[in-house]
């Protein structure tokens, strides 16, 4: 399973300068993109999938700005995006009532405020300081420490808040096989009201037990209300 180490950066350290002109750069592409995309949509020319998306931008400034590999992942949301819109204009048209109205193309985001996220695979990350607990992202001095081990890591994420960035180190973490035999046998008992008693344990092939409290609750109440009567 993927599970994610956070670190949030606020507006307040050093490191939050140099992430922040990251995913000022981020939005630049991302917009830049989506112009191509939608001027070429709108004006009846097809959809420009991230393949054909990655070849045309190669060369614009917006892209080379990032490593390269940073710069593909950002396409590959911005994809993402435009399949989400397609998938609910095809919901509107089976039941539009479902809908405020119809599905919008994806937006831009704001030239001077907007931020986009930034994710850094493996590969756009140093392997010479992973070595030593420490994640450099490619073509920067950031540094973040970290406890997963390298060989677990998949990708770093660089996510916008509102005055503060998550840095998100997404690693795989193997499932822990189920014991079938242990060595400690354990029950667990619950009393309640409604359910007078339930009873589960690790053993295999228990089957767990629930006491209906139901009655012994109405015979309680017949027998107060009696009780009060006399």
């Amino acid at each position: 399973m993927r599970l994610a180490e956070r670190h949030i950066i606020k507006s307040t350290e050093p490191r939050f300068a140099p992430i922040d002109a990251l995913a000022f750069q981020s939005k630049n592409l991302y917009n830049a993109a989506n112009y191509v995309i939608r001027q070429n949509f709108v004006y009846g020319w097809g959809y420009l999938n991230y393949h054909k998306m990655a070849q045309l931008m190669k060369s614009h400034p917006a892209y080379q700005a990032l490593p390269a590999k940073v710069s593909q992942q950002i396409l590959m949301i911005l994809d993402q995006n435009w399949q989400a819109f397609f998938e609910a204009v095809k919901a509107y048209k089976t039941e539009p009532t479902k809908f405020t109205g119809r599905p919008k193309l994806p937006k831009y985001k704001d030239k001077i405020k907007g931020r986009n996220i930034l994710i850094y695979t493996i590969q756009a990350i140093s392997s010479k300081e992973l070595k030593k607990g420490i994640i450099q992202l490619s073509g920067t001095n950031i540094l973040i420490k970290t406890q997963v081990k390298p060989d677990q890591i998949c990708q770093v994420r660089l996510v916008p808040k509102c005055d503060s960035y998550v840095i998100e180190v997404i690693y795989n973490e193997p499932e822990s096989p189920l014991d079938e035999n242990p060595k400690e046998s354990v029950a667990s008992i619950d009393l309640g009201l409604n359910n007078l008693v339930a009873l589960t344990s690790n053993q295999p092939g228990f089957v767990p037990l629930l006491i209906n409290g139901r009655p012994l609750k109405s015979i309680n109440q017949f027998y107060n209300k009696r009780k009060a009567q006399l």
